[in-house]
């Protein structure tokens, strides 16, 4: 049994090459009737009937637009997929599934998942994903469990309508995989970095790795549905409310001990030039005790978080 797409081989008919042939069938008809003899007389017409209704019974035409497919069905069994653009006339007999090509956007909604580090966060992604196996698509998912119509239903709907069902049952699922690969790749990273000098890949600050690693995971999760997956990208991504004002105070604390850092740092290449030029120029000779002073004196002037206020001395050096 062959489990993958194939074209159709089936034989298909230009719908007007058709529509021609079905007229001047009609008019032939019409034409020969008074020249039958009385016995042939009705059982030529109504076979002559019979066939021309088949043959323009709706189901036998079809029109196929640009990405889009038939997936053609003969009393159970597959067939092969129509690709080809046109207007065509094939076996009434055939079930043909419409099923689009194109590509389609899928906005996840944000979700609780656990990071790496076991805090709960919303994350959210944005996906663009198509068909590309009709086969697959078609009969290796049970499109009726994720709410498409059932038959009843189906067989009062229009092409376009059943197609529309069709996808729909293909969007469920395509969501229901990505919560599972949300969570499956959110627990393999952290939220962010707690160690400042941590070179870890976040969830923040891998990027490109993470959505790469994300649509690795969802074209894992549905090549058995032969969907495939062409963008996929987190854009929502912010700590739980439970426990976001906590972590706004530890960020806002990491980020005040860093500018510490870098104040202190550039307070002390200032106090150190300011000492070497007063010694390069002989200005003022200092003891280790004046030094001491002075430095005291500037890394509380450069340091502090306030504007300093001066106190001028009047007296002696040594006052």
């Amino acid at each position: 049994m062959n489990t993958n797409e194939f074209d159709f081989k089936g034989t298909k008919v230009s719908g007007f090459l058709m529509i021609f042939v079905l007229f001047a069938l009609c008019v032939g008809v019409g034409v020969s009737i008074p020249f039958l003899p009385g016995n042939v007389g009705f059982v030529v017409p109504f076979v002559l009937f019979i066939t021309a209704f088949l043959c323009i019974y709706p189901v036998g035409f079809m029109t196929n637009e640009p990405n889009n497919a038939r997936v053609m069905i003969f009393f159970g069994k597959y067939r092969g997929t129509l690709k080809k653009n046109g207007f065509f006339w094939v076996n009434p007999f055939y079930i043909k599934k419409k099923i689009t090509l194109r590509a389609r956007n899928l906005d996840s909604p944000p979700i609780k998942v656990n990071d790496k580090s076991g805090n709960p966060i919303m994350i959210g992604m944005v996906l663009v994903w198509k068909v590309v196996d009709t086969y697959r698509a078609v009969f290796e998912i049970d499109t009726s469990s994720l709410g498409a119509t059932n038959g009843v239903e189906v067989s009062i709907q229009t092409s376009s309508a059943r197609m529309a069902a069709l996808m729909k049952s293909f969007e469920k699922f395509v969501n229901v995989q990505c919560d599972a690969a949300l969570r499956e790749v959110a627990g393999k990273y952290a939220y962010d970095n707690n160690d400042m000098q941590s070179e870890e890949t976040t969830l923040r600050s891998g990027g490109e790795s993470v959505n790469a690693h994300l649509e690795r995971a969802l074209n894992e999760r549905l090549a058995m549905a032969g969907i495939e997956v062409m963008e996929a990208r987190i854009n929502n991504l912010a700590y739980a409310p439970e426990i976001a004002a906590v972590m706004l105070r530890r960020q806002q604390a990491q980020a005040i001990i860093a500018a510490r850092e870098k104040i202190v740092e550039g307070a002390v290449s200032m106090v150190q030039m300011a000492l070497t030029k007063l010694s390069q120029e002989q200005i003022v000779n200092l003891d280790e005790d004046k030094k001491a002073a002075m430095v005291s004196n500037l890394l509380v002037v450069l340091c502090s978080d306030e504007a300093t206020q001066p106190v001028i001395n009047t007296g002696t050096l040594h006052q």
